[in-house]
């Protein structure tokens, strides 16, 4: 490793580090210009007992769990058993339910697998930070895939669920069919990218935030989970409905159910998570990017053409981070027009 590199790498993390600190001061003094509601959602949150309606919506499939080696997976199925698999891998902060625009267009030709990722709704959620270094995220996918009676699939991952999704292709090569990556960069990309370029260092301040303890949990939670609130009005051409919304906040206002999704940076930053430089990969990919992006800079999107093979490049313009949910009629047709060419 060179001293040029080390010295990039410290000074990235410092500046982050203080942009982390800062904007998290801003959005602390807003989530409190209302004192009532902030006291109140501190001393009495809001009990979610009971599963919002459009979770268990039969059309989007079954509900089913599966036992790995050291986890429990929940997922939801759809689509006749023996056709050829696609399995969906969400983000943050989502979970399975993200995929329900994609799961009805895709379960006419494929078994549909949607899956809560671990440490994400009704999966299990270890407690360890290094249970969610990437060698471990991958690994349970390649056990689910086996658990589900097959040997490859379609694999398609949004935001972290694109991380796993990368990483997976990479060390289980001859298990991914085709590879479909939404707003999610080439992890060896994005770590030079982050160290030379400031404007994507200033949208990945979370992520050093995410570092601290305890506080990004809290944060995360306060004023009822108004930060669910404000992802469904980034979505304008499809913004999500009230029952909608109480889904994600049912999900993540369960018993630890935001530690989990916040390791998946914590061990990303620790020595249990390696991205090695890999010969190309030679699984045939689309990267599809919802621009603008709040939370990654489109050239990302083209960066990682210099760690593949046969790469295509989809950008839908007038959308945002959460694409797959704000132009789903766009990411179906890029992914149907994609897994058509044999």
């Amino acid at each position: 490793m060179s001293v040029s590199f080390m010295i990039q790498s410290c000074v990235s993390k410092i500046i982050g580090f203080i942009l982390a600190c800062f904007v998290s001061l801003i959005i602390f003094i807003t989530m409190i210009r209302s004192p009532i509601k902030f006291v109140k959602s501190i001393f009495f949150p809001k009990k979610r007992n009971v599963m919002p309606a459009c979770l268990n919506n039969p059309s989007l499939g079954n509900h089913d769990f599966v036992h790995l080696e050291d986890v429990r997976l929940h997922y939801v199925a759809s689509g006749q058993e023996g056709k050829p698999l696609m399995l969906l891998l969400h983000g943050f902060p989502e979970f399975w339910f993200s995929w329900r625009y994609q799961i009805p267009e895709f379960k006419k030709d494929y078994r549909v697998v949607a899956v809560d990722m671990r440490g994400y709704g009704d999966s299990g959620k270890p407690g360890k930070k290094k249970d969610y270094a990437i060698g471990n995220l991958s690994k349970d996918i390649y056990q689910l895939i086996q658990a589900l009676g097959y040997k490859k699939c379609v694999l398609v991952g949004h935001d972290w669920g694109g991380a796993v999704a990368w990483n997976f292709a990479y060390s289980y090569t001859d298990m991914v069919e085709k590879l479909v990556i939404v707003n999610s960069p080439h992890p060896i990309s994005f770590a030079k990218y982050l160290r030379t370029h400031f404007s994507q260092l200033k949208k990945s301040w979370y992520m050093m935030f995410f570092q601290v303890p305890f506080v990004p949990e809290f944060m995360f939670s306060m004023n009822d989970f108004a930060a669910f609130e404000a992802i469904s009005k980034s979505l304008r051409n499809n913004p999500p409905s009230d029952d909608e919304v109480e889904a994600y906040k049912y999900a993540f206002s369960q018993p630890g159910a935001l530690t989990g999704p916040i390791n998946y940076y914590r061990a990303a930053f620790s020595k249990q998570t390696k991205y090695e430089r890999a010969a190309k990969l030679k699984v045939p990919t689309l990267v599809i990017w919802g621009e603008p992006d709040k939370y990654l800079e489109t050239n990302l999107a083209h960066e990682a053409k210099n760690y593949v093979e046969n790469m295509t490049v989809k950008i839908i313009p007038d959308s945002s981070h959460f694409v797959l949910l704000d132009r789903p009629k766009e990411v179906n047709a890029a992914v149907r027009e994609f897994l058509k060419d044999k």
